[in-house]
């Protein structure tokens, strides 16, 4: 297997142990429990759940969607959210697979995948997912540039981040039911790692989070899902920002900026 693969694949199987772990994340956060005890349980009958019935994916196909206990339902949510965190650390261990950065930006997208669960839920970007993603990346970029020898990204990852919070703070001033607290956090947290690529992977990531929220906005509007009142939550088109600047930004700047 070469490096490149390794990476990958470590990053896949990696991402399917987080994904589970996001799960626990998603449901418990938003209800202020802890997310280390008790340990994993059916939220319908409290039985424990045996680590051969924690298999990310795997034990809820063979499970058929049901506790072994009591036979209630388990939400599709679960293998959904690990299969998926599985192929997003896939697809960033592919796209930063020579970086030392790698590490932060796998924090970034377990955070983000969280944050994206919970926000279209609840309309709330918990701080307990947002300071733990900052305080796990931050001191993973400052040792990226230390052992890389790159502090020219280092500085432009920290300006960055005060970039996208100081203009998603002005937005929350301006119109403070429309841009939540949250939501200026999150964007500092997204800009620190986007401009960790260069200061222009923030503009390509804010501007495509805006473009995407205002094309989904007029369209739920339109088709007389959600009317001007409605909130929207912004947090999962920030993630989604950070995905375009992350996978296509090099390429949308080269063709912006020939």
């Amino acid at each position: 297997m070469t490096p490149f693969a390794f990476v990958v694949v470590s990053c896949a199987l990696f991402g399917l142990a987080v994904g589970s772990f996001l799960n626990v994340v998603i449901h418990r956060v938003p209800r202020k429990e802890s997310v280390v005890r008790p340990p994993s349980h059916c939220p319908s009958c409290d039985t424990p759940i045996r680590p051969r019935d924690n298999i990310p994916v795997l034990s809820w196909l063979l499970l058929k969607g049901r506790c072994r206990q009591c036979q209630a339902p388990i939400a599709g949510r679960y293998p959904a959210v690990e299969a998926l965190t599985a192929a997003l650390f896939a697809a960033v261990g592919a796209r930063l697979a020579d970086s030392w950065a790698l590490p932060a930006f796998l924090v970034l997208t377990a955070a983000l995948v969280a944050i994206t669960a919970v926000d279209l839920e609840l309309f709330v970007i918990p701080n307990r997912i947002l300071y733990p993603a900052l305080f796990l990346s931050a001191p993973l970029l400052v040792m990226a540039a230390v052992v890389g020898d790159d502090m020219g990204s280092l500085r432009d990852a920290a300006l960055g981040g005060v970039l996208a919070w100081v203009l998603f703070f002005v937005i929350h001033l301006v119109s403070p039911r429309g841009m939540g607290f949250g939501d200026v956090r999150l964007a500092g947290l997204v800009g620190l790692h986007l401009g960790w690529l260069s200061l222009g992977h923030v503009a390509v990531g804010l501007f495509a989070a805006f473009c995407l929220a205002a094309v989904l906005g007029v369209g739920l509007i339109a088709t007389g899902v959600r009317s001007r009142k409605d909130k929207i939550p912004f947090g999962p088109f920030l993630a989604l920002g950070a995905g375009v600047a992350l996978f296509l930004g090099q390429a949308i700047l080269d063709w912006y900026l020939p």
